[in-house]
């Protein structure tokens, strides 16, 4: 009987891995002199080992695989836990000045304030305010006209309702997102060893909070009377935290201004979890601790001891088993396997076809190892010819796929400026409309032409007209810099507005338009340098734009009105 063998050469670059195939056997003889018992093919004695070795292993693996898993997971959760409190920390940090005069007038007016309990939205408060204080104040702008600890009471009042809506709103949206039990916001006292909850992302009625006391008599003492009504929050929740061992996370955040590295381990009426603390520190002030927590899983001792010392004895007799079946298939026919290995790997890296010899010399006898080597040696030829031409194919796929990464780049890019041009505009528009279908439908689209380009270009030359060009471009780029640029057109530009661009676009127009007006009273710029512009800007309503397309028309829409105005104010 004669073994054959596939030996296929798989090639890189710089290298050739070969992989050997047994593809079947054919009986050479009819008298059974060359026929091998079943029970002495190397084919079954190591299936019958490795089978072995593959039921030990599969049982350890799967155990350890579940520890292993338990442990990643715990490790995602504090991971989470931190990145959320981080987060939060960041928008109030942001906030600045207004987030600590909030926190000022709620720790004097805490106990009078009416915050609705069913607010499920902070717009409208906003607006109360806004309506509220330009009736007040007209013409004045909170923070440079006028600041907070100058306006009347009214006006306050109305400021921290809006103020605290939204915060709690941001507690409890950080909270539903991330899938966390609890976010809130405390401030802790040194001097009385107390946390008051300053935003709670459980919302906790008047009327509800006097029930938790009656349930819960042990909290009385640090109850504040705000009356039973159950349409208003209850504010200024305050708890007993003794500067102790058990809450030394808490209290060495607080006192450092630094994040620690441990967790607050909880286990009461509010449940099983740990908490994270990132302090909030604005101008030099620490203002409180933003708290994250996450559910922990309830884990017996007993039964982890017990696993454990099963897994050890599983260990023993895996190690013992395996070392008793390697000095056997060591001895009998791993040194044989290890030494063809060898030669095999040794023409891999060096392509030498004299290593045919060597193997043909040293690997001998009439089992599978055998004839093994005798193909390995009469394949070895073949192999070399197709290791050269697998190479030289491989080379020149890899030249191809080259240039047809940088074709593509060039045909994604302006000439002129260097932005992205209108093909890949069009490209962004697909990605976007795939987003939108899928809920995401928080984005605007910014239109901004050149004006006067005719004029520069027959005035001043070509030249000039893409200087205005370029100019232009990088004003747009610089002041939407968080956002895709594409020059869709000769004087065209679009910008897609999202994440933070998209939440400060008012602004950013106006800062776009102030610029320009900058420019065109600098009178030591040349003309094609004090560039003039008209910019559009639309955002996606639902209802009403059934594609991107809709918003990009309604953009350039408000860019043409926007031209209208200002031919209008230069014929004026």
């Amino acid at each position: 009987m004669r073994t054959f063998f596939v030996i296929v050469c798989t090639s890189t670059e710089l290298s050739c891995t070969l992989t050997i195939r047994h593809i079947g056997s054919v009986n050479t003889g009819s008298d059974g002199s060359f026929l091998m018992k079943r029970t002495d093919k190397l084919g079954f004695k190591l299936g019958i080992a490795f089978l072995t070795i593959a039921v030990i292993s599969l049982a350890a693996v799967g155990i350890l695989t579940y520890f292993h898993q338990m442990n990643v997971y715990r490790q995602q959760c504090e991971k989470n836990v931190k990145s959320v409190g981080r987060y939060i920390e960041s928008l109030i940090v942001a906030d600045g000045v207004d987030f600590i005069q909030y926190v000022d007038y709620y720790l004097e007016h805490y106990r009078e304030i009416e915050v609705p309990m069913d607010a499920d939205e902070y717009e409208s408060y906003e607006r109360e305010f806004n309506s509220l204080f330009q009736e007040k104040y007209p013409g004045k702008t909170l923070g440079v006209d006028i600041d907070f600890k100058d306006m009347d009471e009214e006006a306050k009042k109305a400021y921290f309702i809006y103020s605290h809506i939204y915060w709690v709103l941001t507690f409890e949206w950080a909270r539903s997102d991330f899938n966390l039990p609890y976010t809130y916001f405390l401030l802790p006292d040194e001097n009385t060893e107390t946390v008051m909850y300053i935003v709670d992302a459980e919302r906790v009625s008047r009327a509800g909070h006097k029930e938790f006391i009656e349930e819960n008599p042990q909290f009385a003492p640090m109850d504040q009377d705000e009356g039973n009504d159950d349409r208003y929050m209850y504010l200024g929740d305050t708890y007993v935290n003794s500067i102790n061992d058990q809450y030394a996370v808490m209290w060495n955040t607080w006192t450092t201004g630094e994040e620690q590295d441990g967790f607050v381990v909880w286990d009461n009426e509010w449940g099983e979890t740990y908490s994270y603390y990132v302090p909030v520190i604005i101008n030099g002030r620490k203002l409180g601790l933003v708290v994250t927590e996450e559910e922990i899983a309830d884990v017996n001792r007993e039964i982890l001891a017990n696993t454990i010392s099963q897994l050890g004895i599983i260990a023993v007799i895996f190690l013992i088993a395996f070392a008793v079946m390697l000095l056997f298939i060591k001895t009998k026919y791993v040194s044989r396997i290890e030494k063809l290995e060898s030669f095999v790997m040794s023409y891999t890296s060096s392509r030498d076809g004299a290593i045919a010899d060597q193997i043909d010399a040293n690997i001998k006898g009439k089992d599978e190892i055998g004839s093994l080597a005798r193909e390995v040696v009469s394949m070895i030829k073949e192999i070399q010819n197709h290791i050269k031409f697998l190479m030289l194919t491989n080379q020149e796929l890899a030249d191809t796929k080259g240039d047809v990464a940088k074709m593509s780049d060039l045909a994604r890019k302006d000439a002129l400026t260097g932005i992205r041009n209108r093909t890949a505009y069009e490209d962004e528009v697909e990605k976007l409309e795939c987003e939108r279908k899928g809920g995401n439908t928080e984005f605007g689209i910014v239109m901004i032409d050149l004006n006067f380009l005719k004029r520069t270009n027959d005035t001043y030359g070509h030249e000039k007209g893409n200087e205005s060009i370029k100019k232009l471009c990088y004003i747009v780029c610089h002041i939407f810099e968080h956002s895709p640029v594409f020059r869709i057109g000769g004087d065209e530009f679009v910008a897609i507005l999202s994440n933070d661009d998209f939440r400060n676009r008012d602004a950013l127009v106006e800062r776009f338009e102030s610029t320009l007006k900058n420019l065109s009273s600098m009178e030591e710029l040349q003309p094609w340098e004090r560039i003039s512009a008209a910019i559009g800007m639309a955002v996606y309503e639902e209802g009403r734009d059934t594609c991107v397309d809709d918003v990009f028309k309604r953009a350039d829409s408000a860019m043409y009105e926007c031209k209208t105005r200002m031919k209008a104010v230069r014929g004026n």
